[in-house]
């Protein structure tokens, strides 16, 4: 991310780096410092008590580098999702008008509609507490009013929050048999 950010804009100050990276300003610095010994960026003063940061050859060849690699474990990750959300819902495919909530509207629960459509499933809306009234052209619903929907299933989609999505659901009357997640606990 430095370096991308770096590359966009030579003449950022330190302080509005830290901001977008999300660090403290001395781990910045810190960065900055690791960066121009690895022979990464060149840092150079320019008029007005201002700094320059400028990436070397060898630096654009490492954010390649780094980037390849985040595709590639993106892509990775991407897979081994699919094959999760897949592997979950084959057994609905087989009966016929299963009808699927799904808990979530990040990235995940818009691969989960993804693994929907590609199967003999269909996708009732979306529960979330965000403040939005569609999702990917579907009603988007708070837990508690999830009873004034026909469904055969509610698949959470949301790593972070799975445990607390299926207690609130629970609370609100949904069966727990009826509640689907990956795999994982927060």
């Amino acid at each position: 991310m430095v370096l991308s950010e770096l590359e966009r804009d030579g003449a950022i100050t330190q302080r509005s780096l830290a901001s977008k990276l999300g660090v403290a300003l001395g781990l910045t610095n810190l960065y900055l410092k690791r960066l121009a010994r690895k022979g990464y960026i060149k840092i150079s003063t320019i008029p007005g008590n201002r700094i320059r940061y400028l990436l070397t050859p060898q630096g654009l060849s490492e954010k390649s580098r780094l980037t390849y690699q985040y595709m590639k474990y993106s892509l990775s990750y991407y897979r081994d999702i699919r094959e999760r959300l897949s592997d979950m819902l084959a057994p609905l495919d087989g009966a016929p008008g299963q009808r699927v909530v799904i808990c979530g509207t990040g990235e995940l629960a818009e691969l989960a509609y993804l693994s929907l459509r590609e199967m003999n499933l269909t996708c009732v809306g979306f529960v979330d507490e965000d403040s939005r009234e569609s999702f990917l052209s579907y009603p988007v619903s708070s837990v508690d009013r999830i009873g004034q929907w026909q469904f055969d299933r509610v698949l959470i989609a949301d790593f972070d929050g799975s445990t607390d999505c299926e207690e609130q659901l629970v609370r609100s009357g949904v069966p727990r048999d009826k509640v689907l997640t990956l795999g994982f606990r927060a």
